[in-house]
């Protein structure tokens, strides 16, 4: 239609680019050493080993019965289920912010007929007459002129909080991993604590039926007794703990994967998993760091922050507001399209703000305060994944040190428990010894267990607290 010419000729200026307010934004200094700690308790950097951000975690989990259980994890666990929904969410309402900065623009049609007094024969005894309309039109209402960027700015803080939601989605899935992961270590754990009660139930079973009968025979006295016996139901209150830990470790597993594991998927026990999780290294220095979804996210928030100043700032300049409509109109609607005749408005509006009470002031004041508190936020993030990451450094500097002495130590303690038992059936020792003996291998075999449960946690802790490949989840 010729009377719709003015949008060809309005829409191009309104889509034009505009002013921006926003302050210019520049990344915080990171707030921690560019190098990762060194000297006592850490290793010397490897330099033969792939940085975790390189690996994807289907390479790093080994073991496969681990790996279907953490596929298991991704694709049912509620907590990510929720995090995907957030991100669905926070980009339809980006969409929606987005949508502001075109027209609106509008099909319409209406029609009316209706009787009313003829003003050419007022004295006429049939003086009414029927009249009718038609019209059809296009039409944009209250469309925005965005002068001083303020709705580009609000949609520029919509994408990064949708961008934000992306990296917490990032986040959610990386820490699922590494607890699915620590959840089935920590199962294996309580298997393999649940096996040593149990030999150890059945060992100081066989020594309290032996001291016993000597004591029948004379040889043992009720003290030798007594003492065997503790051992005996330390033992079995350990069998019954264990027992519980197991089942309660399991319930939490199943709740990080959001089903019931197969009990064909579940650790045997803790040895099983030696070599389930392959080491990574932390990379060149900190920098690395800045890629973590958690870092990420600040940033975004940083961000949309920064867009809402400009916003704010938009706020104290005039608003121009744009409605106009073109079409036709005709008293027959078989001639609306042929005959009919052109009809069209524009109704450009603007407002300046005079007088709010302080209102915008505020706005703009509120939004500084924000930037400030993200800007805070941004490093507080970079710092905790900095002592995340050197606590993990640290523990692997020691940890295989440790393990050896403690493997020395049961070594050592089987040693010494052996032959106090064979001095005390030779009746050359007392039973405290042989009791001690026992007492320590035991203490020595759980030390050993837990240990290497937190050579295993460490691995998954350093690939997490790295970032892990997030590019690659």
């Amino acid at each position: 239609m010729h009377n719709l010419k003015w949008i060809t000729v309005i829409f191009p200026w309104l889509l034009s680019g505009c002013l921006s307010l926003e302050p210019h934004y520049q990344r915080p200094t990171v707030p921690v050493e560019k190098a990762w700690p060194q000297g006592a308790g850490y290793l010397t950097p490897e330099k033969n080993m792939p940085a975790a951000s390189e690996v994807p975690w289907r390479q790093v989990i080994a073991d496969e019965k681990l790996r279907q259980v953490i596929e298991l994890a991704l694709n049912d666990n509620r907590d990510l289920r929720k995090a995907v929904s957030d991100v669905e969410a926070a980009r339809a309402q980006y969409g929606i912010q987005r949508a502001a900065q075109r027209p609106t623009v509008n099909a319409g049609g209406e029609g009316s007929r209706g009787r009313a007094l003829s003003a050419t024969s007022p004295g006429s005894a049939n003086n009414t007459q029927i009249s009718q309309t038609y019209s059809a039109s296009v039409s944009s209402s209250s469309f925005e002129l965005d002068l001083f960027g303020r709705v580009h700015s609000l949609t520029q803080a919509a994408l990064e909080s949708y961008l934000s939601t992306q990296e917490a989605e990032k986040s959610v899935r990386l820490t699922l991993i590494a607890d699915t992961t620590t959840a089935y270590i920590a199962l294996a754990k309580a298997r393999s604590d649940l096996v040593l009660s149990q030999h150890t139930l059945q060992s100081a079973q066989a020594s309290l039926d032996v001291t016993r009968q000597r004591q029948r025979n004379g040889v043992a006295s009720g003290v030798d007794v007594a003492q065997a016996e503790t051992v005996y139901q330390q033992a079995r209150a350990d069998v019954a703990s264990n027992t519980t830990s197991s089942a309660q470790y399991l319930n939490a597993l199943n709740l990080l994967v959001g089903q019931t594991v197969q009990e064909v998927l579940l650790p045997e026990n803790l040895a099983s998993l030696q070599y389930a999780i392959a080491p990574v290294a932390a990379g060149v220095d900190s920098s690395t760091l800045l890629q973590r979804p958690d870092v990420q996210e600040a940033e975004h928030n940083l961000k949309s922050a920064n867009a809402n100043i400009g916003a704010a700032r938009a706020a104290f300049f005039p608003k121009v507001t744009l409605t106009g409509s073109g079409g036709v109109s005709s008293t027959a609607l078989s001639s609306l399209f042929s005959g009919g005749a052109g009809v069209w408005s524009f109704a450009p509006g603007i407002s300046l703000p005079l007088f709010d009470g302080g209102a915008n002031q505020a706005s703009l004041d509120y939004a500084k305060a924000q930037k400030q508190g993200y800007i805070a936020s941004y490093e507080k993030a970079i710092q905790s994944a900095f002592k995340e990451v050197a606590d993990a450094l640290a523990r692997k500097g020691t940890i295989d040190e440790e393990l050896a002495a403690q493997r020395d130590y049961v070594a050592a303690a089987e040693r010494s428990y052996r032959l106090a038992e064979r001095r005390y059936r030779e009746g050359v020792d007392t039973y405290l010894n042989l009791l001690e003996g026992q007492r320590t291998l035991y203490s020595a075999q759980q030390g050993l267990i837990t240990l290497e449960q937190t050579r295993l946690d460490n691995l998954v802790t350093l690939y997490n607290a790295l970032g892990g490949g997030v590019s690659l989840l």
